[in-house]
């Protein structure tokens, strides 16, 4: 194996290692950062490095899932962070195929519309329908305070249903059917999807990542702008970058494809912004440039990475359709989390929480100071952000989507 670099291999499962192992070739470049864990294809903080060949598994259903943190001129004291909260959670859609509340037009959706790869144009009502809104998971907007008492806008989520449609159609495009059928999904331990970049299919795939990437760059753009205008407040310093994505890059002195998947590009002066959890400091990085980051392919972590399941910490769930059609859960055996003991916590810090569920406790994640730690001289920490509020689809919103 010609390279292979771990992040903080004390405090990285022994599966997600051989996973990693498993989506390299001789020819390859893997990475591993330090928030790293388990996922389908590919672990979630592994970066790969293929040559001509690019990674559907590595980059996964959500397509350009990543963040964006803006810096507002609003100071924290001077907030009702409780009536923003409000007005966050009412104006805008939380939840997996949520509509947007209001009429979104960008010239991403007339690219979409007017796609080159036809099966991708019937996707354009979805793809407005759905512009602006969250989803639910990890995906979040959230109200934060740094050290100098400025309130700061950060979320995170991707493409929505658009990426995750993509990737369904490629999977099955993979196996020789047509986009608009159903694929077998071949389950977490299978070998990654690899497309060769120089054939119609692979050239197909990238065409279709670059229209995902743009689509998620615009929701975050939107739903900053809509809490910009909730604040009645102006950006005065921004950040935003995918961590579900591929980039034709240079790395020692050879062209590659890198996919990374929960992992976020920190080439030298690069910017990024890391989320923690609900309850703990969020930070602003800047990567750096040392004999590290080169072997780490210039790649950090996207967050604190997970250490319990949705499953132990929320318990086992049984979704039940409703006369409405809506499915609802009920829980069939307890998680290890007590959510209301959570809830306590956070208003007893003075967080403001809307939605939210025991699945996305702070106690399901890594700490994330220990994570950064690890990752030694690749980056420096700007500014540390702590949260003030918190919106997140609640755990009553059935997600059927992998990561």
């Amino acid at each position: 194996m010609k390279h292979l670099k771990i992040f903080g291999k004390e405090i990285i499962d022994d599966n997600s290692i051989d996973q990693l192992k498993n989506c390299l070739g001789e020819e390859d470049l893997g990475v591993l950062t330090a928030d790293a864990h388990y996922g389908y294809g590919h672990p979630i903080g592994g970066a790969v490095a293929y040559k001509d060949r690019i990674s559907l598994s590595g980059v996964g259903f959500d397509i350009a899932c990543g963040n964006k943190a803006v810096r507002t001129n609003v100071l924290a004291a001077d907030l009702d962070t409780a009536k923003v909260m409000d007005e966050i959670f009412k104006q805008i859609g939380f939840g997996v195929g949520r509509a947007n509340r209001e009429k979104v037009d960008h010239p991403v959706l007339d690219k979409i519309a007017q796609a080159d790869f036809d099966p991708i144009r019937d996707l354009a009502k979805m793809a407005t329908e759905q512009l602006g809104t969250v989803g639910s998971g990890n995906h979040f907007v959230d109200l934060f305070e740094d050290e100098q008492g400025y309130v700061w806008v950060g979320v995170h989520f991707g493409s929505r249903g658009f990426g995750h449609k993509i990737t369904n159609g490629f999977i099955a495009m993979s196996q020789g059917k047509t986009f608009q059928e159903k694929g077998k999904d071949g389950g977490m331990a299978s070998k990654p999807i690899l497309f060769d970049t120089t054939t119609d299919l692979g050239q197909a795939y990238t065409y279709c990542l670059g229209l995902g990437g743009e689509y998620a760059y615009a929701g975050r753009d939107w739903v900053v702008n809509k809490v910009l205008e909730i604040l009645q407040a102006q950006s005065t310093f921004e950040v935003h970058n995918h961590h579900n994505f591929a980039w034709e890059e240079e790395h020692f002195g050879e062209k590659y494809w890198v996919v990374r998947k929960g992992c976020t590009p920190a080439f030298p002066g690069q910017l990024g912004f890391i989320g923690a959890n609900m309850y703990d400091t969020s930070v602003i990085i800047e990567g750096v440039d040392s004999a590290e980051s080169k072997e780490g392919l210039y790649s950090t972590v996207h967050g604190a990475g997970r250490v319990m399941s949705r499953n132990a910490a929320a318990g086992k769930k049984k979704w039940v359709k409703g006369p409405d059609g809506k499915k609802r859960p009920t829980i069939v055996k307890p998680g290890a989390v007590n959510f209301a003991e959570v809830q306590q916590r956070m208003q007893a810090k003075g967080i403001e929480l809307r939605g939210g569920g025991a699945d996305e406790a702070p106690q399901c994640y890594k700490k994330l100071e220990d994570v950064i730690a690890y990752q030694g001289d690749t980056i420096r920490v700007l500014h540390k952000l702590n949260p003030i509020g918190v919106a997140m689809a609640g755990s009553e919103v059935f997600d059927p989507y992998k990561d």
